[in-house]
């Protein structure tokens, strides 16, 4: 009897392969807490900065949060906080079977995206100073 093997391919190539939204914002989902996690310790230091009683801890915050790259990183991160929570609430009501349907999947997912970064926008303009 013949073997009928199929030819798979050698390597994995990640620009053929066709996610839905969903898979784009689950793995967005993973990215953002991954971040969140990695500048937590970033995010404390300001904390306790801003939190300090000394005129000095005041400061070093202003100088701090006035350099224009680290506005840059808390804005990442503001995007980071903002859609992590879109869609862990987009999760949970998958969890009590709200939206699996393929195409309610796809508009929440489409919503998580707009909302998050609509969110993003506004937050972010008031962060640098617009309003």
């Amino acid at each position: 009897m013949p073997e009928m093997t199929k030819q798979r391919p050698k390597y994995l190539a990640l620009h053929e392969i066709r996610l839905p939204l969903a898979g784009f914002a689950s793995i967005l989902h993973r990215v953002s807490g991954a971040g969140l996690f990695l500048m937590l310790p970033l995010l404390i230091w300001l904390l306790q900065l801003s939190l300090g009683t000394s005129s000095d801890s005041a400061e070093m915050f202003a100088a701090v949060t006035g350099n224009w790259l680290v506005k840059l990183i808390l804005l990442g991160l503001l995007w980071a906080f903002l859609h992590h929570f879109c869609m862990g609430v987009r999760i949970l009501l998958i969890d009590v079977h709200v939206g699996v349907e393929k195409q309610q999947a796809h508009g929440s997912a489409m919503a998580v995206m707009v909302v998050s970064l609509a969110l993003t926008l506004v937050f972010g303009l008031k962060l640098l100073g617009a309003y």
